[in-house]
């Protein structure tokens, strides 16, 4: 259930809106369903319809005006409460809405139980799932009633009628999420034929905007030159940025100024202060030199991907936000890089785990410089056009919102699970279109049987404890290619895939052959070692076991040193 509370000062043209059946097509059969004193006049059963409304108001009001004469009635004097029940409740009857009813306005203190002085209110039912309840903030001795956190008070109240009634528990948030759309936004989207509201579209944009810079007047400049969106910098008098706002141009119409919004208004962490953190903790991305050459950045978002449920499993909650916060980020961005059939799912995935990186755990953002960084080199050095880097990342993404909605689960998020759930739906189809054609081309190059098996040999050897998932995986065969493909580079498939697995382990992995197969892939775009470079680490291995054999150590003893530049770096 849902509650949503307003303040107003028009007691009777509330109770007008309750009852009315014309201009509101789902006010059907509206009727009191409880009271405060369980005989206030009920419009819906009467013939008199329009006196009764009257006479319901003036009870309603009577406090108030007893106040008023006294200078003690507070302005906006009326307090309503609606409560929604989800779509696929069963319909509550009368008497239950009315123990409902009363429950809230207990809890909220607008008429808190057993006592005579309460606040007058009435509960409206007008539609089958959902109740009104209107209410006179003025006490029987005429003091202004204490209902300060309402909303909070009502929410816990209704989460215990979920149980108690056994019906939809609505997920519950931190007070961290976003605001929704006003209904005045909505509907005039709707007039404009906009898909979404414009704080929406705003909010995507400065989202994808944080994503693809490095600095605050980078963001800054590049919000000033996104069309369609109109910008206002406020300044401190020293002359320093404090915040920005924007708006989009739709919204302003003949004779009337923008809609503006402040990037607080958008979300809790687009405010300028949390946005000027969270660059600040990026590193800057190096320059181009001779002779340099930079990894590839979509392997090294992989890499750093594949590094957060390992931070997930840890104790420092701080560094585990500011990994889902910069994995976000990554998210916000993938959308600009993606083939175009990619983009829609990839903006639902991205616009769903925007909810599952902010919670009241405070963020440290340099934990994740790496992710960060490789993500904003990324729209730099677009990925090759195979597909393969993309579906990596995804792949990676995919185990990354796996643990993130058990980080989610164990602290009590319901938002951020409910929302890590759903972008999970989003990446795996994207994933499963991104990787069909690089799948489909490694396949075809798989080796002749006689590898085949030697290579499901190293599997078992490399990897006890997953090689029968492994080898019964549809996959495995895109695995083997490109095992063969890394052994014809000059690396060791048994050595390859024990350091593939060694990354981040397979339990959560949807398709593991699949997920070896990109790690695989990842790892041979390094240079393979070199012979020397092998046989020194081998010899390396072989100085650091034990030897009992004294002559084993003499022979040590009066071989040449190594050159230090046969040494693996």
């Amino acid at each position: 259930m849902i509650a949503k509370i307003s303040s107003g000062k028009d007691t009777a043209g509330l109770i007008r809106y309750l009852f009315d059946t014309k201009k509101a097509k789902d006010h059907i059969d509206p009727h009191l369903v409880a009271s405060w004193d369980g005989f206030a006049p009920d419009p819906g059963r009467t013939d008199d319809f329009t006196a009764t409304k009257k006479l319901l108001a003036a009870d309603l009001d009577l406090r108030v005006k007893q106040a008023r004469r006294l200078g003690r009635a507070p302005e906006r004097h009326v307090w309503h409460c609606s409560i929604r029940a989800a779509t696929t409740d069963r319909h509550l009857s009368d008497e239950e809405w009315a123990d409902i009813a009363h429950r809230v306005v207990a809890a909220t203190g607008i008429a808190p139980q057993d006592d005579p002085d309460g606040c007058r209110w009435v509960a409206v039912r007008h539609a089958p799932d959902h109740i009104h309840i209107a209410a006179t903030k003025v006490r029987g001795d005429l003091s202004t009633a204490r209902h300060w956190n309402d909303y909070l008070t009502a929410d816990r109240e209704l989460a215990a009628i979920e149980k108690e009634y056994g019906i939809f528990q609505v997920a519950r948030g931190d007070r961290t999420a976003a605001k929704r759309p006003t209904r005045a936004e909505q509907e005039k989207a709707h007039r404009q034929g906009q898909e979404k509201p414009a704080r929406e579209r705003l909010r995507t944009i400065v989202r994808t905007a944080v994503a693809a810079t490095t600095s605050t007047d980078e963001f800054i400049g590049l919000l000033s030159h996104t069309e369609g969106v109109l910008v206002e910098v406020v300044y401190f008098p020293s002359g320093e940025v404090r915040g920005y706002k924007v708006a989009s141009e739709d919204t302003t119409t003949a004779g009337r100024q923008p809609i503006w919004f402040s990037g607080s208004e958008l979300a809790p962490d687009l405010s300028f202060p949390k946005i000027r953190a969270r660059l600040e903790a990026t590193d800057p991305q190096p320059a181009d030199g001779p002779g340099r050459r930079r990894p590839n950045p979509w392997h090294r978002a992989t890499a750093a991907a594949e590094r957060i449920p390992h931070h997930l499993s840890g104790y420092d909650d701080r560094a585990s936000q500011a990994h889902l916060a910069a994995l976000g980020e990554a998210l916000d961005a993938l959308p600009l890089l993606a083939p175009a059939p990619l983009r829609a799912q990839l903006r639902e995935a991205a616009s769903a785990f925007e909810r599952a990186t902010r919670s009241r755990v405070q963020a440290e953002h340099h934990h994740a410089r790496a992710l960060r960084s490789a993500a904003r080199a990324m729209l730099r050095e677009p990925a090759p056009g195979d597909g393969t880097a993309l579906a990596m990342l995804l792949d990676a993404a995919i185990l990354v919102t796996v643990a993130a909605t058990r980080w989610h689960q164990l602290r009590h998020h319901d938002q951020q699970v409910t929302a890590a759930q759903q972008a999970l739906l989003h990446l795996q189809a994207a994933y499963d279109e991104a990787a069909g054609a690089p799948l489909t081309a490694l396949v075809q190059h798989r080796p002749p049987q006689q590898a085949v098996n030697r290579y499901m040999r190293h599997i078992r050897r490399a990897l006890p404890e997953h090689a029968e998932q492994v080898l019964s995986d549809p996959a495995v065969d895109a695995l083997t290619a490109a095992l063969a493909e890394a052994e014809a580079l000059g690396h060791d498939p048994e050595r390859l895939l024990k350091q593939a697995v060694d990354q981040r382990a397979l339990n959560d992995a949807r398709s593991p052959a699949r997920t070896l197969t990109w790690r695989t892939q990842r790892l041979i775009a390094r240079p393979a070692p070199s012979d020397r470079a092998a046989q020194d680490r081998s010899t390396v291995q072989a100085e650091r076991s034990p030897r009992p054999d004294p002559s084993a150590h003499e022979a040590s003893a009066v071989a040449p040193p190594r050159p230090p530049q046969a040494r693996r770096r």
